[in-house]
């Protein structure tokens, strides 16, 4: 199939130009037509040329979310720079390593956001910033960082985006333009940091050819200029930049950007914007599920989106959600683009909430067994690998971690256990390095906390293994109690004796009020093991006294 190359500067020029009176985006009660916000990333393209920033240069950017965002994005890839998105939720050594690893000359941050002192870990990272020349910083902690452009109060050693804004009237539409045009199609348009589910994040570079995803994305899932999606998802993350961000401007769909994910507040505007697309994890929707307010909402204009399910301890939510529509399946990752399979708004709903779709078209998988490598057939269960036109261009100045994920025949090799049905639908299970060998006996972590997940005692559960000097490893389990719930580790344990074999019962279990999540609500089941590791050191042992 024959696909036009385009920019994602072409997206927001095109979307402008076809939809100019349509709302484009809303935000806390502001709202811009597509004629506006094509406007509002000139305006901040112009100020990032103004303040010096050279097509190739990487552009770090360290904001929540805000309509700032949206233009940055979009501005940074129309004047030719490579954006290199932060999680919010980093600290000073995680951003200090991406602004440096990814070799980055400019980082544009708040000063202060949600009550987190921004400025005070730039400075950390940067010591004497403040009587730093801002335009030409030279600071041995970040060499290739020349600026550090500052929203919020004006602060010595850095660039005042409104001042930026100011100057970049001054720079012709005609400069613009030429800058536009000399951005290559097939160049990296941004690099996107893990979100360090398994350990410290790697920089993750693809081209502007995601729009190709796009667009099949969009036909899979229906949308339309009538769509509007209600979006609280991070948009340093792939899952908002591809299913809100960049799909609002190629469908003329109408972004409703939150700054952050409440339930109820997205509740309040599925029913007054009249929402029709949500997207999540089981995280997101098991909150939307059992929010006080849901049933007095209005929620009927939903009727398409993605929940992102798979795994066993995914499929309860995944069921519940059909009580706000009929959601939809899919399977990505930031390596091959997000919704590299999906299902189809008429796939019945035990496909929806138990697999993970079909391939877009583009896209070859395959199962194959990790220790040997050979092809599995259908219904068996192995890694899955990945083949098509968005396989990331690889990791940022990391040749021997690419060469370790992409193999020479092209195969992405995802580190995600899985199998395909006889029909060539894909079902996602979970990390590789999330299964459990007890004994010599494989044991699915997510197959017991589905199990754990259907008592109404608990509210959420994350499985994974710690050390044991007999058997290798055990599984423990990390248990977050209903509001009120009396619950104790030998009811944990009661619950899956009997129901399944003796060796994936938990070993220990440990009570806790949250999980350490990523900011794009995956649990990081890698903290978890070291939280066990370090509580069996100290005698918190949990036992449940299974041998």
């Amino acid at each position: 199939m024959w696909i036009e190359k385009q920019t994602f500067g072409d997206l927001t020029d095109r979307a402008a130009a076809r939809w100019p009176q349509r709302e484009a985006l809303l935000f806390e009660g502001r709202r811009w037509t597509f004629a506006e916000q094509r406007d509002e990333v000139d305006r901040a393209a112009k100020a990032l040329i103004a303040a010096g920033v050279r097509a190739g240069d990487h552009v770090c950017l360290w904001l929540g979310n805000r309509p700032e965002f949206v233009f940055l994005f979009f501005a940074v890839a129309k004047i030719g720079a490579v954006l290199v998105p932060i999680n919010t939720r980093f600290r000073t050594r995680d951003m200090a390593y991406i602004v440096t690893q990814s070799d980055s000359t400019t980082l544009i941050a708040a000063d202060r956001a949600h009550g987190v002192d921004y400025l005070a870990m730039i400075e950390e990272l940067l010591p004497g910033l403040r009587g730093a020349d801002p335009r030409a910083l030279a600071i041995e902690t970040a060499p290739l960082l020349r600026r550090v452009i500052l929203l919020g109060a004006p602060t010595a050693g850095t660039l005042d985006w409104q001042a930026l804004l100011a100057a970049g009237a001054g720079v012709s539409d005609d400069e613009l333009a030429r800058r536009a045009a000399a951005v290559d199609p097939d160049g990296t348009v941004y690099i996107m940091y893990t979100s360090g589910t398994t350990g410290f994040p790697k920089g993750v570079m693809q081209g502007h050819n995601v729009l190709r995803n796009i667009y099949d994305n969009a036909n899979r899932l229906g949308v339309t200029p009538d769509d509007v999606i209600v979006d609280y998802l991070p948009l340093f993350h792939a899952f908002a930049v591809y299913k809100a961000l960049l799909m609002s401007p190629a469908t003329g769909a109408r972004h409703v950007l939150m700054g952050h994910f409440d339930a109820g507040e997205a509740l309040r505007l599925i029913e007054e914007e009249r929402g029709t697309m949500i997207n999540g994890f089981d995280t997101h929707y098991k909150d939307l599920l059992e929010h006080p307010s849901r049933p007095t909402r209005d929620l009927s204009s939903l009727r398409a989106g993605v929940c992102a399910a798979g795994m066993l301890s995914s499929e309860p939510i995944a069921r519940r959600a059909q009580a706000l529509y009929r959601t939809m399946s899919g399977y990505g990752m930031t390596e091959i683009g997000v919704g590299v399979t999906g299902t189809f708004l008429d796939t019945d709903e035990e496909t929806r909430v138990t697999m993970s779709g079909w391939p877009l078209p583009g896209y070859e998988i395959q199962i194959v067994d990790p220790a040997s490598g050979a092809v599995l057939p259908s219904g068996e269960v192995g890694e899955i690998c990945i083949r098509g036109y968005q396989v990331m261009q690889g990791y940022y100045k990391k040749p021997e971690e690419t060469a370790k994920t992409i193999d020479a025949d092209g195969w992405l090799h995802t580190g995600d256990s899985g199998f395909l049905r006889a029909d060539g639908c894909l079902r996602f299970l979970g990390r590789y390095k999330d299964l459990l060998k007890v004994g010599g006996e494989n044991v699915d972590p997510t197959e017991v906390e589905g199990l754990l997940l259907d008592d109404p005692r608990i509210n959420h559960v994350a499985v994974v293994g710690v050390t044991d000097p007999r058997l290798a490893e055990v599984p423990a389990a990390f248990v977050i109690r209903q509001a009120g719930a009396e619950l104790t580790v030998e009811d944990v344990v009661a619950l899956c004796r009997g129901r399944i074999a003796s060796f994936k019962v938990p070993r220990h279990v440990f009570f806790v009020d949250a999980f350490p999540m990523t900011g794009s609500g995956k649990i990081q089941k890698y903290l978890l093991r070291e939280d066990a590791r370090r509580r069996l050191e100290a005698g918190d042992e949990s036992p449940s006294g299974q041998t």
